[in-house]
């Protein structure tokens, strides 16, 4: 194997070398970024790991030596490890020495901030429990009629005239739309916004400004929300008993909307792109022997909506896929080269319908808190624009579709769509403000019975898991609301409560499931 980061970083071979047509850097390690990295993502991981094997040495920009994790097993360790890979990003030993200047093109990225994904132990388990406790709260069931509503909108506005582009005119709307309304803003969702979502995370020369009018609406949210609250994901973050401060809660809520935005959207796409190329996932769709969710799930292994994740950083010296990792060392998640390990995907062809152990949405303590509201944006959006448009075919040769890429992502630019126009459907006037779990009301069928008292599981920094792990304890609930919202306890009897139900009621009458099921797609 190469040994890795023996020249000086930021050192850049002279102007004529062959290697700058080549991807090559410094010593021979090859570069995460350029035209090979984003043209062929998946050529250079083949390269990569046929050179080093689970894990490699690469560059960043600047050619600053990082290493990329390209196995499944060795992800897993990475991001379920904190006491050896942290995400405190100070701890880079490049940020320490100078290598890596303020002014660096992943600075967005990398940069400190006092959030949740930049923190370890308790402080994470304090932050990352307000964000989980909170979507608990959300009603899964009034969210996916909110979508169905919105992808039947958005289908309006361009189904008389034939044709299409699904990222620009679709997938780039939906999931802002939706994240607008759970977040408690529908009246803030605009083309601006959209815009400057999708902007702020490529490294433009206006990504700031597009970063600052982001923050500049969730901050008047925030203010609004700590002297109205209501029924909305922004008032339950802001009354946590976590006791998180404006600038803690104005941060979050940015860190939620721009990932539920990017990779919700790439998903859209990638679904879409592959249910028109791909004659065997059409058909397969359309016969029924694969439903929507199964196709979203698969698109997840083939092409996840983030290809790496940046980043860990050693909290000391380690070995890691064979390699020996320095302490202040910067690691990649490899999420797309995981979801291609030959020890767990040895046929890429394979139907993986039911596997969920691909890396889409990470893992560890920082797995997507929001990856179920991703999933269902995708599902009943792709859904309801193929119901509405049975006949969609793509509108240029497939060799002609071009994508952005950068070391986290790869983003379809654009995806023309052609079909037979048809008429705008007539949408339900309901605003579907609603976004809370409904309180369950206490009935006459409870049985109560002393509560046995739990012990408080110890924990170590290095070791805490967030409050969402299975078997950790979970934060205290809010405060109750007032007397119109969801219960406490978030709609559950209280602990040592036995429920009953209720006797079964005769059978409906068909009609009235036709109402239940139209209901349910917010028709």
């Amino acid at each position: 194997m190469t040994t890795p980061f023996h020249h000086e970083p930021g050192a850049v071979p002279p102007p004529q070398c062959p290697a700058h047509n080549l991807g090559i850097g410094p010593g021979g390690l090859r570069r995460l970024y350029g035209p090979e990295a984003e043209n062929d993502p998946a050529g250079l991981y083949d390269k990569l790991r046929a050179e080093h094997g689970t894990v490699a040495p690469v560059l960043l920009h600047g050619d600053v030596p990082a290493w990329l994790v390209l196995g499944h097993s060795e992800n897993l360790h990475l991001t379920r490890t904190p006491s050896q890979f942290s995400r405190d990003s100070r701890r880079w030993r490049a940020l320490q020495d100078g290598s890596v200047a303020p002014d660096h093109p992943l600075a967005p990225i990398f940069t400190w901030q006092p959030i949740c994904v930049f923190a370890d132990g308790a402080k994470h388990e304090r932050q990352r429990g307000a964000v989980t406790d909170s979507m608990e709260r959300i009603d899964t069931r009034g969210v996916r009629r909110h979508i169905n509503r919105f992808s039947n909108r958005l289908v309006n506005d361009f189904c008389e005239k034939g044709s299409a582009d699904l990222v620009g005119q679709f997938a780039e709307h939906l999931p802002m739309m939706v994240m607008c309304a759970i977040f408690g803003m529908p009246e803030e969702y605009d083309e601006r916004l959209v815009q400057a979502a999708r902007d702020m995370t490529r490294g433009t020369a206006t990504a700031v400004a597009s970063n600052a009018h982001v923050v500049a609406v969730l901050t008047r949210l925030v203010e609004r929300r700590r002297a109205e609250p209501a029924h909305d994901f922004a008032s339950w973050l802001v009354g946590h008993p976590a006791t998180m401060t404006d600038i803690e809660v104005v941060e979050h809520l940015r860190l939620i909307l721009i990932a539920a935005y990017e990779s919700t959207a790439n998903l859209i796409a990638n679904v879409l792109r592959m249910v028109l190329t791909d004659p065997r996932f059409r058909a397969r769709l359309s016969g029924g022997h694969m439903t929507v969710p199964e196709a979203v799930e698969q698109t997840l292994w083939d092409e996840p909506p983030f290809t790496a994740v940046f980043g860990r950083w050693a909290v000391g010296d380690t070995e890691l896929g064979g390699q020996q990792i320095k302490a202040g060392d910067a690691l990649l998640v490899g999420i797309a080269p995981a979801n291609t390990d030959p020890t767990v995907r040895p046929d890429l062809t394979a139907d993986m319908g039911g596997n969920r152990a691909h890396l889409a949405f990470s893992g560890g303590p920082h797995e997507c808190p929001g990856q179920d509201i991703g999933r269902a944006i995708a599902d009943v959006g792709v859904d309801a624009l193929l119901m509405r448009l049975p006949d969609l075919q793509l509108g240029v040769d497939e060799s002609e579709l071009r994508w952005v890429g950068n070391i986290m992502s790869r983003h379809l630019v654009e995806l023309p769509v052609k079909f037979a126009p048809s008429p705008q459907q007539k949408l339900d006037a309901d605003p579907l403000s609603v976004m809370a779990r409904p309180a369950r009301p206490a009935g006459d069928w409870e049985i109560s019975s002393p509560a046995r008292p739990v012990p408080e599981p110890a924990h170590s920094f290095a070791g805490t898991q967030p409050a969402h792990a299975p078997g950790a304890a979970p934060l205290p609930r809010p405060a109750a609301p007032p007397a119109d919202g969801p219960a406490p306890t978030g709609g559950r009897p209280a602990p040592g409560t036995a429920v009953v139900p209720a006797p079964r009621r005769p059978a409906a009458p068909a009609r009235l499931w036709q109402a239940v099921t139209r209901w349910w797609k917010g028709y």
